[in-house]
């Protein structure tokens, strides 16, 4: 893949997951929130954006979203459970819970 096709990528990442964020927040903004690990501003930020807004922010030339699992653990929960793969996934979902969201969001 060279560099053109990278970038082409980033941006349509970027466009698909704005729309998808925009979508779920105007649907159910605190569920939204808890799911994308963003704050309630940025949430009313982007839940406000016109489309035309959403296009030129997907532009950038870097990934608007990022890995939420800064702890190795939560990520290894996720991908190597053994019995009870929805347990995992709850567990998970209890321990990202208690993180800060505005940590999250930086």
């Amino acid at each position: 893949m060279n560099e053109f096709e990278m970038m082409a990528e980033i941006k349509d990442a970027n466009l698909n997951y704005l729309m998808l964020a925009q979508q779920l927040i105007r649907s159910d903004k605190a569920t939204a929130i808890f799911r994308l690990g963003i704050s309630k501003d940025i949430a009313d930020l982007l839940e406000g954006l016109s489309n035309l807004q959403l296009l030129k922010l997907s532009n950038a030339n870097m990934m608007l979203a990022r890995f939420r699992f800064d702890d190795s653990a939560i990520l290894g929960m996720l991908t190597n459970y053994t019995k009870d793969r929805a347990q995992a996934h709850l567990h998970t979902a209890v321990l990202m819970a208690g993180q800060n969201a505005e940590a999250m969001a930086h």
